[in-house]
């Protein structure tokens, strides 16, 4: 096996004029969380992306015994404390009975004193259609401006446009079917990736949590939200962990997102569990203000990558408006 990538901090690094679009982005996400109540119609603000909470919950990891030596020094105790929100991708809530299944799995992990290690916000679907920071930037701002009116539908519609040359790779276009195949199945039958690449020490690496024996057909007439509600009260969860190290940037690289890794095996490195009864109450101020920033982890197990660093600002605008707001309803 080859040395592995080290980290380097260029691979984050933006241009002056990233930097300029991001602080235009910025402030649409502060503007559309002021306004997301109205958006979504609820009392209270809203993130501006996995806006729409299933469920909460609390689990564990735990640590494989096998793990490889090398490795060990990240994971030295035998279990850790998870938070797990369940999510849809979309800004807006939306209570129709059908959602587009682009879901979220948000992992926050914890010591035995309650400690932050690592926050990591995995999602069903392994890849991410743009490489260009400066044309994310344009669309989600340009999202987030249709959403509060402040934009028009062709202008929106440009910038997707100009998004749609880069979807047009064999592993998009691969997974693209893939998730096609599968928009009516159960939540937790799904497998949940980072999308990016994060820190592991001084090397690099992709997540993978590959859910173990789910019907995918469970409560099929439910909602997503009811039938994790169903799920949870009965059955446990367990899924594998599974990780990706970074060897050889033209294989395994971290600016290209839109396809993915390979000549890098899947190490196992242990395993989410979620008892029945483990649910917690989403509706709660304390879980509707949690946060699952990736860059409020440890250092070594920060995010890699120019669009990860994008999630740096763009989650502590977000966070810092919706508890502004969010605070203020709680104790009005």
């Amino acid at each position: 096996m080859p040395s592995p990538q080290k980290y380097n901090k260029k691979y984050d690094k933006l241009t002056d004029e990233e930097k300029e679009l991001l602080e235009i982005n910025k402030k649409s996400i502060a503007d559309f969380v002021e306004q997301s109540p109205s958006v979504s119609d609820v009392d209270y603000a809203t993130r501006n992306a996995h806006a729409k909470t299933y469920a909460v919950a609390k689990g564990k990891f735990i640590i494989d015994k096998n793990v490889p030596e090398e490795l060990q020094q990240f994971f030295d105790k035998e279990k850790y404390d998870l938070v797990i929100r369940f999510s849809n991708a979309h800004l807006k809530i939306n209570n129709n009975k059908k959602d587009f299944p682009a879901y979220g799995f948000s992992v926050k992990i914890k010591d035995e004193k309650g400690d932050l290690l690592a926050n990591y916000p995995l999602v069903n679907f392994p890849l991410f259609p743009i490489n260009s920071v400066s044309t994310f930037l344009k669309l989600f701002t340009s999202i987030n401006r249709f959403y509060i009116k402040k934009w028009s539908s062709f202008n929106l519609m440009m910038q997707i446009i100009r998004v749609i040359p880069s979807t047009f790779t064999g592993s998009f276009l691969k997974n693209i079917f893939k998730l096609w195949t599968k928009k009516s199945d159960f939540f937790l039958s799904f497998n949940f990736h980072s999308v990016g690449a994060y820190r592991l020490g001084e090397n690099m690496m992709k997540i993978k949590l590959s859910p173990k024996s789910v019907d995918k057909n469970f409560c099929k007439k439910s909602t997503q939200k009811d039938a994790l509600g169903s799920y949870f009260k009965a059955i446990d969860f367990t899924a594998d962990v599974l990780i990706q190290i970074c060897y050889d940037l033209k294989d395994q690289p971290i600016n290209r997102l839109n396809v993915e890794w390979k000549n890098s095996p899947f190490i196992k490195i242990g395993e989410v569990k979620i008892d029945k009864n483990s649910l917690l109450d989403p509706r709660s101020c304390e879980n509707e203000l949690l946060s699952f920033n990736p860059f409020e982890s440890k250092i070594f197990f920060q995010p890699v990558g120019k669009i990860q660093k994008l999630r740096e600002e763009a989650y502590k605008v977000s966070m810092q408006t919706r508890n502004k707001i969010n605070k203020l309803l709680k104790y009005k």
